[in-house]
């Protein structure tokens, strides 16, 4: 698999309002969430491509089609993504990972926003993606 850049660095959060307090108003992050979203995040941060803080039922929602995390798998902390070439690329990336012995949460699928990610958790909890998002490309 050939990545290209970290895509999106996000802290999991099971307390939006007080990781908004840290994040936001302590810290100063430039971050914003779209209007009835508590998922907050920025692309105008010096030296990342994307930052967030997601909700930690909206990372359940992603990976497993409901908003509480599976009783059986590590509550996760954070989630890092990593970015391929193209969006088969991403499906390939999904095939490796599995041949090698991991088990995706899931594999790779389009998102409403247009990125193709596929995911896994690692040993230590994190929520890892294999992705391709057409807007990072765009000056390709």
């Amino acid at each position: 698999m050939d990545i290209q850049f970290v895509t999106s660095m996000a802290v999991i959060t099971p307390d939006p309002d007080q990781s908004r307090r840290l994040y936001v108003a302590a810290i100063g992050l430039p971050l914003r969430a779209a209007e009835g979203d508590d998922d907050l995040h920025s692309e105008n941060i010096e030296g990342a491509k994307h930052f967030g803080v997601w909700p930690l039922r909206q990372a359940a929602q992603a990976c497993f089609g409901t908003e509480q995390w599976p009783p059986d798998r590590p509550v996760p902390q954070a989630s890092v993504e990593f970015e391929v070439a193209d969006a088969e690329a991403v499906e390939r990336a999904g095939v490796e990972l599995e041949e090698a012995g991991f088990t995706l949460l899931h594999r790779a699928r389009t998102e409403p926003w247009g990125q193709t990610v596929a995911r896994l958790q690692s040993i230590e909890g994190v929520i890892i993606g294999i992705s391709y998002a057409p807007s990072l490309h765009a000056s390709d």
